[in-house]
């Protein structure tokens, strides 16, 4: 692992009287896999919005590459370059193909050269598989396929950390994998992730460090073998009660212990 990249101290979200997150701390090393589990309602989407500044905060402090994360800051924007996020729901332009939907932030906001963004667009889409879908819409394609493109958006602004946001929940089962597998290569090319995530199996593959959240909380923070089979809190091991094998399996998540 490289140098600390990111840097959460005591960061507290709250709605009006909710608190859903309560004096959280966490860092992450460059070339790190954080994948980030709990039940609903935890605060995992919501740390995800934090860091990339899409939600203010009540407490505390976020800084990537040492530099402060803060809404009022002037250099926000240059800030959120160096973030890649990918939601559920992949908010692609419908108007836009999948190569205009890449190569539009690099291009506008990046100020980069057309053809030197669409080389690097068509070289990522190929290794998603989608190289020959680079002309179609959105409306053309599948969710699986329309979350890759949404990943290889992210990938294309050359960001230092990425955030997946329940990537798959959208997704038919069998559209599942082909979007884990993209992730599952990501973390072989060593690069900075943190994922939120209910695919259990998946999560004990990818990453380095899985973290418990619970009731806006880190409850339990540990590799994924010890968090899988030697969960420390009975917090975690109730939420790990909840899936067997076949669940697992049912939500595309299995086989991936022989690729990690």
């Amino acid at each position: 692992m490289g140098r600390e990249l990111l840097s959460i101290e005591h960061l507290t979200k709250r709605y009006g009287d909710l608190t859903v997150l309560e004096d959280l701390s966490l860092t992450v090393q460059e070339g790190q896999v954080i994948v980030i589990v709990g039940p609903s309602g935890c605060g995992k989407s919501t740390l995800l919005r934090c860091i990339n500044a899409l939600e203010p905060i009540q407490g505390g402090i976020i800084k990537l590459d040492g530099q402060e994360i803060d809404r009022d800051t002037k250099k926000l924007p240059e800030l959120r370059q160096k973030i890649g996020m990918v939601f559920q729901s992949y908010d692609l332009f419908p108007h836009l193909t999948a190569l205009d939907n890449i190569t539009l932030a690099p291009i506008k906001v990046q100020k980069r050269k057309k053809a030197e963004v669409e080389a690097e667009a068509l070289q990522l889409l190929e290794r998603v598989g989608l190289k020959d879908r680079a002309g179609d819409y959105p409306r053309q394609l599948s969710g699986g396929q329309k979350q890759r493109v949404a990943i290889v958006r992210a990938l294309c602004m050359h960001p230092e950390i990425m955030l997946f946001d329940e990537v798959t929940a959208a997704l038919d089962p069998e559209m599942v994998r082909e979007v884990l597998d993209v992730l599952l290569d990501l973390a072989k090319q060593g690069r900075t992730m943190l994922i939120v995530t209910h695919e259990m199996q998946f999560a004990r593959a990818v990453a380095d460090q899985v973290i418990f959240l619970d009731g806006g909380q880190i409850v339990e923070q540990a590799p994924p073998d010890q968090f899988f089979e030697h969960p420390k809190t009975q917090r975690a091991q109730k939420f790990l009660n909840t899936f067997t094998f076949e669940t697992i399996k049912n939500h595309g998540g299995n086989d991936y212990e022989n690729q990690a």
